[in-house]
């Protein structure tokens, strides 16, 4: 299911008026966007030119390196984030980004520890995450930490919470089954 979204917009919480320039680094939060908003945001980055893919809601590394381009191409600063001057510049209201809160996320049941993942689960993991374009390492069932690092992107950017731990939702929302994660994906 493509409900999921992965991108965040920094926002600054400030007193009204406050430039965000003079906002200190601590009043920084990252909200999770709608997939709604982020087919928008892609649209936009479609509309300039960087972003061939499809505006469908769902943020993975070519929606993320058309936003970088994107930055650095408006010689903006470049941090791969949606903040104030990037949603500017693609003229994208805040409000916008605001009202655009996500349903909470389903309970997730305690995730397995990594010693009692077997070499075929982790196979599994690194096989979808690799179609889906987030691994780039060799499928060979061993744990390290370029499978780690793609897994906690893919939850990102699913809207899932970033662990970076084989758990049964990140399973399904790999298209693995969660009963049998070690069979072949559905």
């Amino acid at each position: 299911m493509r409900t999921c979204h992965a991108l965040a917009a920094l926002l600054f919480i400030a007193t009204p008026g406050l430039a965000a320039a003079q906002a200190p680094a601590g009043l920084i939060y990252t909200q999770a966007l709608s997939g709604g908003v982020t087919a928008m945001v892609q649209e936009k980055l479609q509309q300039a030119g960087v972003y061939a893919g499809r505006a469908d809601g769902v943020w993975g590394p070519e929606s993320q390196a058309a936003l970088e381009r994107f930055q650095q191409t408006r010689n903006l600063q470049v941090t791969g984030q949606l903040n104030q001057a990037t949603a500017a510049t693609l003229g994208i209201p805040p409000a916008e980004l605001l009202s655009a809160r996500n349903a909470p996320a389903a309970a997730t049941t305690a995730p397995p520890a990594l010693e009692t993942v077997s070499p075929a689960v982790i196979r599994n993991v690194q096989q979808r995450l690799r179609a889906l374009g987030f691994y780039r390492g060799g499928v060979d069932g061993i744990w390290g930490a370029g499978t780690q690092a793609s897994l906690e992107r893919f939850q990102q950017g699913r809207g899932l919470q970033p662990t970076g731990q084989v758990n049964p939702i990140t399973l399904q929302a790999l298209g693995l089954d969660p009963n049998a994660p070690a069979a072949r994906p559905r």
